[in-house]
């Protein structure tokens, strides 16, 4: 079995760019209407970008996106954190130290999808 998630974007290009320079992923595929991206630790781990008004999308599911959220594990979420401030990504929720194990905080992407970027800590 395989999972690959998609997000639906308005500007493919944008969306892409994002992700790339704030998460550091590859290109793996490219075209007008879908990209898909993949880890640069892990081809088979990917990640879609589908343009959202594609005839692919039911028109239903052509709005932004709530009621869910994305969350992508890094080496280190302060590193990210500050990446994400020098590009001026909208920040929901600074890092913080989880209950859970999980050091993380929460962004906005350009289309609106909440992303959840963390990193396992441990309590001294």
């Amino acid at each position: 079995m395989r999972i690959l998630a998609n997000i639906c974007s308005s500007d493919l290009d944008k969306s892409k760019a994002f992700y790339v320079k704030l998460l550091g992923f590859n290109v793996k595929y490219d075209s007008d209407w879908y990209v898909q991206l993949c880890s640069p630790d892990d081809a088979e781990i990917e990640y879609g970008i589908i343009q959202r008004d594609h005839e692919l999308v039911p028109e239903d599911y052509q709005v932004a996106p709530t009621g869910m959220y994305i969350t992508f594990v890094v080496h280190d979420v302060d590193d990210i954190y500050e990446k994400a401030l020098e590009m001026k990504v909208t920040i929901l929720q600074e890092p913080r130290n989880e209950f859970y194990g999980q050091r993380r905080f929460l962004a906005k992407d350009p289309d609106g999808c909440l992303i959840d970027i963390c990193s396992p800590w441990e309590s001294e």
